[in-house]
């Protein structure tokens, strides 16, 4: 028992693993993700898209938030969401029409227009059938799919009703799950179109070959990407891989190719608590310094 006992502590202490007993996964949220009085709320409104190029067949609801601030004449930047319905909810764990209100308003972060996608669907064919989900296709691939999504029909469709910047560095794009290896894959595609990456409790692991980033971001010359990740040590571990384990991987991996990153690990589960009580920090941080191109 004692050998037992000095070999769990040794892997401990190098970071391979974090043993906690009952962890209490109670994270609050802060003031910012509260409505603040004085405050000007954006607008939400709700739409669905049906895919006829990169998914065909596939339909899905989508939201766009427009903050107050925004202004025609002024390109605004913007901010996709993967799993859309759980960000752009004001009762779940996120909240992201809030929190983008508030820092908004208090210029911790620029004007800029939400993108809240949810995945896409097949509808079924016979009475009584349920629809195919899409889900696991369009964010587990390691390919450049998603991000010619965006960039051929989505962006498109949204830039005629509003004013988006083109400059990457302005757009953001963000993601719990496979929401956040997607959001991950579309930034390492095209780093030329989108270069802030915000995961929650990511997938980077072998659903669909993703746990292979580490590696490649070892191999690979840096890319502009600056991305903040969120993980807990009460993650899944299952025959995909250990979600714990292959964040701290990415995290290791973005610090010896020198990133810009911001990596918090805290002790929650699957689900958006830790990252909707810090996703104010994510926002500043990776907001922080923007100055739109003139």
């Amino acid at each position: 028992m004692r050998k037992q006992t000095l070999f769990l502590m040794a892997i401990a202490a190098f970071g391979l693993c974090t043993f906690t007993a009952n962890a209490a996964d109670d994270y609050k949220l802060g003031p910012d993700s509260k409505r603040q009085d004085g405050v000007p709320r954006g607008t939400v409104t709700q739409d669905k898209w049906e895919s006829k190029s990169v998914f065909p067949g596939t339909v899905r609801d989508y939201w766009i938030y427009v903050p107050a601030q925004y202004d025609a004449k002024n390109p605004a930047c913007v901010m996709v969401f993967q799993d859309g319905g759980g960000y752009a909810s004001e009762t779940r764990s996120f909240r992201v029409p809030i929190v983008f209100d508030n820092l908004i308003h208090k210029g911790e972060m620029p004007v800029t227009i939400g993108i809240f996608l949810n995945p896409g669907v097949i509808p079924a064919t016979k009475t009584g059938a349920k629809p195919r989900r899409n889900r696991s296709f369009e964010y587990d691939t390691l390919s450049d799919q998603y991000s010619r999504f965006l960039l051929e029909e989505i962006l498109p469709a949204v830039e005629k009703k509003y004013n988006l910047t083109d400059d990457p560095d302005g757009r953001a794009i963000g993601g719990i799950s496979s929401g956040g290896i997607c959001a991950w894959t579309v930034a390492w595609e095209r780093p030329d179109k989108f270069r802030k990456v915000l995961s929650h409790v990511g997938s980077f692991t072998n659903i669909r070959g993703g746990h292979v980033y580490p590696a490649l971001i070892r191999k690979t010359e840096r890319k502009p990407i600056r991305v903040f990740l969120q993980e807990g040590s009460n993650d899944l571990d299952n025959l995909h891989g250990s979600w714990p384990l292959s964040n701290q991987q990415m995290a290791a991996a973005l610090k010896f190719s020198k990133y810009d990153y911001k990596f918090i690990y805290g002790d929650g589960g699957h689900n958006g608590k830790h990252g909707g009580a810090t996703l104010p920090e994510a926002m500043r941080w990776l907001w922080r310094d923007y100055k739109p191109k003139k």
